[in-house]
């Protein structure tokens, strides 16, 4: 449809390519009707189900019937909401639904605008038959952003094939209590993991042409007592300091263009009716220009759940005012109850048009209003949304995230030795897949399409390279049967090793025991798999504890006597491949925690970001030190650590701290041999130590890492560029500084074990910083030549 100005008989300058996408849309807005703007800020949800078995928060409570379609789209439609994530829809027959679809768009609107459309794709396109990659937990295991990008390309590029514009991923919210379902989701419990993973994440889904939108902000994460969508008792400056960066990373050196609101109050305040948090500082002060989604239902939320809006149009009046622009998931606060109260002169149409702005703006960019776009790719015929360099990526991934815990030698496991394979997960594919994977989000309601991809367990994969193997699953995920414990005790006493696999099955609202809604009261392990694990202990079989879970479980003293532990975070549809490989040794494991294993399930989840009174002391009989801390992750390799040092400094100035400007950058390098007799990666982690602050800081908190391949002899210098501005934090005036003082950069194989201090002095005045704050450390590796000893 090509659209002209009335009386003009050239293009329409909303078509002009010519113009910037400002001026196009600036041209268009005066042109549209309240109804036609209004109709631009909603999504519709076609097929969504009512009926109880959702994929979202009250969404039985939420759609009581389907729109009529050709009622939804006469005056042009803002967004289509999941139509390959509702139910499954062979990759093709769906693309030529959706081109169908957008063609009756642009029909039925006067100005031929088609609609925006938005998937899910946390762990991959969540659609059927598409690649399942591993969860943001196993991307922080990684602490690889580089493949993580490659990850996120290839999920947009199969996105962006299908004619889907929008991602509703990465989620920044930085993990703060393991017992909140949607841990799976996070990347880890560090703001600068979790903001550099997740920008990654952004750069390729951006390059790949989808628009990455940025969830949730903000403080989700924080909720009281780990339970999803409670309220959040969380302070200005653990907002600012833990909370907050990595959305400004994943803005700044992402690029993404869209954010979506956090369900979450804070302090009494609803985001999604905050215009301090989504506009003074989102817009104002960061700068940010795309747009504000709202999560599901989160606009209703505030008249159902939140208590602050009186009616419908209320809640409309208050998402706008707050910044809001786009209702999703479906047409429901802004749609007749949103124009009625323009109408009646409730709500000011200058912040519809406010709205309109952004979203015409997106839509120009994204081509949607050039002459020349078409509603259907033209090599739709050959549609794939799982190829070999998708799941050679996925694997890849899979393979870095695997965390090995313990090793007293039992791994890898040798050849010849009889192995029992025992546990609830150890023949189930679905121990893959997190919560939005497209099998267990979707498909779990419509089993007669299978799974549409093959995943195999990691039973299925043992047994290809183990060919004296048994099985028993001993127990079920949950419940109470303990039947089945002894014949899994039998067969770990009959046999040479035992690996063990316990953990989760991820779910949506209570259907599982990780995922969103599945939130939990403890870390105990669920259902009677720890009576399973202490049963297949005692037989005095050495046994490799597998982990196969969306959070940490706490590991006690009870489970010291397992001679491996091995933790994986859903490592996606090959997972039972990598898993297999780094237990049989054909993969040397290389993960490291993005999240620290607690000891003590009953004990209040604490993350390893806690200042001096909430680590281990004399005023509390409460031990909180975890048994595995963040960063934590061995090898079937030896690494050697040497001559850590400030690169600038004079080796005669070494009994004084190295003077650091508090404008200034500051060098420090370390130097890492693989000593092994095979291939490894190591993990080189630099974290910031500041003994003296005028507010209390965390012991130590992560400002750099690199991930090093070396081959058995290769050594290289590790150099990190360190900006004062990492050493910010929010001070007594509320504002960010760089303060003067005595601080340390450590070089650590972890958070709790740490290989050389090197002491400085931040030199100068107090220095205020803000948004435009350098936010990374540079990383330079210099491989060094070996130099052959004389004979």
């Amino acid at each position: 449809m090509r659209s002209q100005l009335p009386g003009d008989s050239g293009a329409a300058p909303w078509r002009d390519s010519r113009l910037s996408p400002t001026e196009r849309a600036e041209a268009l807005v005066p042109m549209m009707s309240l109804e036609e703007k209004i109709a631009q800020l909603v999504g519709v949800w076609v097929g969504a189900e009512a009926t109880g078995e959702g994929v979202a928060p009250h969404q039985s409570d939420m759609i009581s019937e389907t729109p009529q379609w050709n009622t939804v789209i006469r005056y042009g439609l803002g967004q289509l909401t999941r139509p390959f994530g509702t139910a499954p829809v062979d990759p093709v027959l769906g693309a030529r639904s959706l081109a169908a679809s957008q063609a009756q768009i642009v029909a039925a609107s006067r100005f031929g605008i088609p609609a925006q459309v938005h998937e899910e794709c946390l762990t991959g396109f969540a659609a059927w038959r598409a690649t399942v990659y591993p969860t943001p937990l196993s991307w922080g295991a990684s602490f690889d952003p580089d493949l993580v990008e490659a990850m996120a390309d290839r999920i947009g590029r199969s996105m962006r094939a299908a004619g889907v514009h929008q991602g509703l991923a990465p989620v920044l919210d930085v993990t703060r209590d393991y017992r909140w379902g949607r841990t799976e989701e996070t990347i880890g419990e560090d703001p600068y993991l979790v903001g550099t993973t997740g920008a990654a994440y952004v750069r390729g889904l951006e390059r790949a042409g989808v628009v990455a939108t940025l969830k949730h902000f903000a403080g989700y994460s924080a909720s009281r007592g780990g339970r999803n969508l409670a309220p959040v008792p969380m302070g200005p400056r653990e907002l600012a300091d833990v909370i907050l960066p990595p959305f400004e990373m994943a803005l700044r050196h992402g690029g993404a263009r869209s954010v979506m609101n956090s369900y979450a109050e804070i302090d009494g305040l609803p985001v999604a009716a905050d215009p301090g948090l989504l506009t003074g500082l989102l817009r104002d002060e960061w700068g940010f220009t795309g747009t504000v989604v709202a999560d599901y239902f989160a606009v209703r939320f505030l008249e159902t759940l939140h208590g602050v809006a009186a009616d419908a149009a209320d809640a409309a009046r208050l998402a706008l005012r707050a910044g809001i622009d786009v209702e999703l998931p479906t047409v429901d606060t802004f749609g007749t109850p949103l124009v009625e109260a323009v109408r009646r002169g409730d709500v000011d149409e200058a912040l519809i048009d406010c709205a309109l702005r952004r979203v015409l703006i997106q839509k120009i960019e994204l081509g949607l209003l050039d002459e020349g776009w078409k509603e259907l790719p033209d090599d739709v015929a050959s549609l794939r949304f799982d190829d070999d360099v998708s799941q050679d990526v996925a694997v890849r991934l899979a393979r870095q995230a695997v965390v090995l815990l313990r090793n007293t030698g039992v791994l890898p496991l040798a050849a010849g030795r009889r192995v029992a394979v025992v546990g609830p997960l150890a023949d189930d594919p679905m121990a893959m897949l997190g919560c939005y994977s497209f099998p267990n989000h979707v498909g779990v309601n419509h089993s007669e399409f299978g799974l549409g991809l093959d995943i195999p367990s990691l039973r299925d994969e043992l047994a290809r390279r183990v060919p004296l193997l048994t099985h028993e699953p001993g127990c079920a995920i949950t419940g109470e049967d303990t039947s089945g414990i002894p014949a899994a005790v039998a067969a770990a006493a009959d046999a040479d090793v035992c690996v063990l696999a316990v953990g989760d099955r991820a779910g949506m609202f209570g259907r599982g025991t990780s995922g969103e809604g599945c939130d939990a009261v403890d870390l105990r392990l669920p259902g009677v798999q720890a009576d399973l694990v202490r049963a297949v202990l005692a037989t005095g079989t050495p046994v490799v504890l597998v982990l196969m879970a969306g959070r940490p479980y706490a590991l006690g003293p009870e489970f010291d006597a397992a001679a491996g532990v091995v933790q994986a975070f859903f490592l996606g549809q090959l997972g039972g491949q990598a898993l297999a490989e780094v237990l049989t040794g054909a993969v040397n494991p290389s993960g490291r925690l993005p999240v620290s294993v607690p000891r003590d399930a009953g004990g209040l989840p604490s993350t390893y970001l806690a200042p001096p009174l909430g680590r281990r002391n004399k005023v509390s009989s409460i031990d909180p030190t975890p048994s595995y801390p963040f960063g934590h992750g061995l090898s079937y390799t030896t690494f050697e650590w040497s001559d850590a040092r400030i690169v600038e400094a004079a080796d005669d100035a070494r009994d004084e701290p190295a003077a650091w400007p508090v404008d200034g950058e500051v060098r420090v390098r370390i130097t890492v041999a693989n000593t092994g007799d095979r291939d490894g990666a190591e993990v080189v982690q630099l974290y910031l130590h500041d003994p003296v602050a005028q507010t209390t800081r965390p012991v130590v908190r992560l400002v750099g890492y690199a991930r090093l391949p070396l081959a058995p002899g290769e050594s290289a210098h590790v150099t990190f560029g360190v900006p004062a501005d990492v050493a910010s934090f929010t001070g007594l005036s509320g504002r960010r500084i760089v303060e003067p003082g005595d601080v340390e950069l450590r070089f650590g194989r972890s958070s709790g074990d740490v290989v050389a201090s090197l002491p400085l002095r931040l030199t100068g005045a107090e220095r205020q910083v803000g948004h435009q704050r350098e936010l990374l450390t540079s990383v330079r590796i210099e491989p060094l030549v070996a130099v052959p000893q004389s004979a």
